[in-house]
């Protein structure tokens, strides 16, 4: 089957899974990336790799109507880490379709992996659903697998695990069964936005207890956390800790080696091994 990609690295993978199907491409649909919390150099490479054009801009319903004038309608548009929402597809291709880094209904939204961390989900999956003419999310879903979590769950683990799962429907139920898939969806019924995380979110809160810092230490990973020592706001990607009783107000600074800082928590002592004074898209602009 002929199939427009519209994604960046993020799920990228989908990509090279329906090529490797024996999908052929005929267009990718990207977006302008800032090389450090996302990327699309990747899917870039295997566009050109197979001699297909690359749009960087919005895709709209002109370009839709471009692929059908050259192409005819027996296609499919494949969404993968796209920000946008693409509406209006149905009278151009035979098939629209998003997968989703969620168990839909749960975790709609632009990108639910920090929060499935940071709230201790035990089961997460990935959800391949209908390209919705209203909201992000929200169409029949089409394929889904599920995988479990662990307690030291982080952010790193999880997007690997998304990342391995997205590869396997594409190439398996995508690939090989979307006409039968297609006349058979299953609703999706009520379910949960998550909006994007902000700096509140990010935040590292030294009153709460050591499990809790850590557990938002992990859920960000290398997008870093925010904490606040001495006065000085700090960027975290790598902390440790241990319970302990101890008379200290939370978030003092109670040992320093080398640049590993202690600090209190409430129940204990939270260890940032891996910090910078300025964050990586400062540092990026800075060493412009």
């Amino acid at each position: 089957m002929k199939f427009a990609f519209a994604g960046i690295d993020f799920l990228g993978g989908v990509f090279e899974a329906l090529v490797g199907a024996g999908w052929t491409p005929i267009k990718l649909f990207s977006r302008p990336c800032d090389g450090i919390y996302d990327h699309n150099e990747v899917v870039l490479a295997r566009a050109r790799e197979a001699r297909v054009p690359i749009q960087l801009s919005r895709l709209r319903v002109q370009d839709l109507e471009a692929l059908r004038a050259a192409h005819g309608r027996d296609w499919a548009l494949v969404v993968a880490g796209y920000p946008w929402l693409i509406t209006g597809w149905r009278p151009f291709a035979a098939y629209g379709l998003n997968l989703h880094p969620s168990p839909l209904p749960t975790g709609r939204g632009p990108y639910p992996l920090f929060r499935a961390v940071e709230q201790g989900y035990e089961t997460w999956g990935v959800t391949a659903h209908v390209l919705a003419e209203e909201g992000f999310d929200t169409g029949d879903i089409l394929a889904q697998e599920l995988f479990g979590l662990g307690p030291q769950e982080s952010h790193e683990s999880l997007l690997a695990k998304c990342q391995m799962a997205a590869r396997r429907l594409a190439a398996g139920p995508l690939a090989r069964e979307l006409p039968q898939r297609w006349r058979r969806p299953e609703p999706q019924g009520d379910g949960s936005y998550w909006p994007r995380a902000s700096d509140a979110d990010r935040t590292l809160d030294f009153r709460a207890g050591v499990d809790a810092v850590l557990r938002r230490v992990r859920a960000f990973g290398a997008i870093e956390t925010i904490a606040r020592v001495e006065d000085a706001r700090i960027f975290v990607s790598e902390a440790g800790g241990w319970h302990a009783a101890h008379d200290y107000a939370p978030g003092t600074v109670v040992h320093r080696y080398r640049r590993h800082l202690v600090i209190a928590a409430r129940d204990g002592f939270v260890q940032l091994t891996r910090w910078s004074p300025v964050g990586l898209a400062e540092a990026a602009r800075i060493g412009r």
